[in-house]
């Protein structure tokens, strides 16, 4: 069982890319559940999502300590990383976060300059995807295939056009 929790800021595709998980865990023939959860403000207010993806039936979608924290700005570090399981990984938006002694101690720390890779990429919106190609090639709970296919399930018809940019993304992500 990978309990993953997605943690950022309104409009950084925090649920998004809990969607993807859950649907390429979904595609992988595993259990799956995914429980957003936004703060008052949508964009630039606080967003994280929480999945679960086992081998065996899940009895709540709720996390307490998860395994993995994909972590995308400074106040969802500070908030969420104390609950990471000892023995856990911490992905990292590095263009944003910084991580202090304390946490590399207690965890394994993979740091990912999310922002500068996607700015570099031409769209800083695809930071996000990023992150999960990283989380993908970290774990393995994540396959690529499902992963791109999840971008046509989530994505909207209106922006299929953004498929191919989020797909290089989750690439360069996988590959750093």
């Amino acid at each position: 069982m990978q309990r993953i929790l997605t943690a950022g800021f309104g409009g950084q595709g925090i649920v998004s890319m809990g969607k993807m998980l859950a649907y390429a865990g979904m595609k992988d023939g595993k259990h799956v559940s995914a429980l957003p959860s936004y703060g008052p403000e949508m964009r630039g207010g606080t967003a994280n999502c929480s999945v679960i993806i086992s081998e065996r039936e899940i009895a709540s979608p709720f996390i307490s300590h998860p395994d993995t924290l994909i972590v995308m700005n400074q106040a969802s570090l500070d908030k969420f990383s104390k609950l990471v399981l000892s023995d856990g990984l911490i992905i990292t938006n590095s263009s944003l976060v910084k991580i202090d002694k304390d946490i590399r101690t207690r965890t394994r720390v993979v740091e990912v300059p999310t922002n500068d890779m996607a700015i570099e990429l031409g769209n800083l919106k695809v930071a996000n995807m990023i992150v999960l190609g990283a989380f993908a090639r970290e774990t393995g709970e994540a396959k690529m295939d499902f992963l791109k296919t999840a971008l046509e399930k989530i994505f909207p018809p209106r922006r299929h056009n953004l498929i191919p940019i989020n797909i290089k993304a989750l690439e360069r992500g996988f590959k750093i």
